[in-house]
């Protein structure tokens, strides 16, 4: 019998997730699965298995990992699971996130489910979906090893400067000057986060579509576009100040506002574990409690 092997990574836990934290090694040692456990949790907390079977190995990055691990389970909410994204990068490791957060629509499994998700993974009760990437393509290096996101990639302004001019080609061919405080281009999956938050659309991941969302324009006109995601799209950004920011999902740099810059979809896919029981819908309409009567 082949053993399940499965990794699990946290950026913090606080104290009743080390409580889930210790249940989920439980609930993983009851089907002998060999547990690799990020660096970072097991310096803290002192971790050591439960069971006493076998030593917990620890990880740092996708280096330490490789594509015979079954799954990483990231513990807290949306953003956890965009580090842990970074994490995986190209292994083709399946991700199952665990919400600790508030929304959770990439983290979707409620932390009472843990002997719920255990059993349902190592029966293989469960659906992979695929996830489109953003990949970033710059003359300066920014972003390091990690040039890529799952939500979005986005210009912004610095602080209280001035609104920006964004220059914005689509395959080379001038689409529109954005007079904003900035721009969003969002991956379907990304169409829920800052897109959204934004009067953007809610794309479905299997949509094969960016879309292109102004951040506070300042033309009435100006709305949400949605382009092919074989489109490479590329910026020149006009201000009265010499750096602006690019943003890629959780994480930022500061650039001086001569950057090259151009977006496209990224050569190799995430891939999500879901339970049965929770579809795309499903999710939606939990989230944003949609069809639900708040009046009473």
């Amino acid at each position: 019998m082949i053993t399940m092997k499965v990794a699990i990574y946290s950026r913090g836990v606080d104290l009743d997730q080390q409580q889930s934290l210790n249940a989920l090694l439980f609930e993983l040692n009851r089907y002998d699965v060999t547990i690799y456990v990020y660096a970072d949790l097991i310096t803290k907390f002192s971790l050591v298995n439960p069971a006493d079977k076998s030593p917990l190995i620890a990880f740092s990055s996708f280096m330490d990992l490789h594509n015979s691990i079954d799954c990483l389970i990231s513990l807290g909410g949306d953003g956890t699971v965009l580090d842990a994204i970074t994490i995986v990068g190209d292994t083709n490791i399946p991700i199952l996130g665990i919400n600790y957060g508030r929304l959770g629509f990439l983290a979707s499994i409620s932390k009472d489910e843990l002997s719920l998700m255990v059993d349902a993974l190592v029966n293989r009760t469960y659906v992979i979906e695929k996830r489109s990437l953003i990949h970033l393509d710059s003359n300066l290096p920014i972003f390091g090893a990690t040039p890529f996101g799952l939500n979005e990639f986005a210009i912004h302004k610095r602080d209280t400067s001035p609104m920006i001019k964004i220059h914005t080609y689509l395959n080379g061919e001038f689409l529109n000057s954005y007079w904003a405080d900035g721009l969003i281009v969002a991956t379907p999956t990304g169409s829920t986060g800052y897109n959204m938050s934004c009067n953007g659309p809610i794309l479905f991941p299997d949509s094969a579509s960016f879309v292109i969302t102004p951040v506070a324009p300042h033309n009435l006109n100006v709305r949400s576009i949605v382009v092919p995601d074989t489109s490479v799209i590329s910026f020149e950004v006009e201000g009265r100040t010499e750096e602006l920011i690019c943003a890629m999902d959780a994480r930022k740099e500061i650039v001086p506002k001569h950057i090259e810059l151009a977006v496209k979809k990224e050569n190799f896919a995430i891939h999500f574990i879901r339970l049965n029981e929770n579809s795309y819908l499903t999710t939606l309409r939990s989230k944003l409690t949609w069809g639900l009567d708040k009046r009473n």
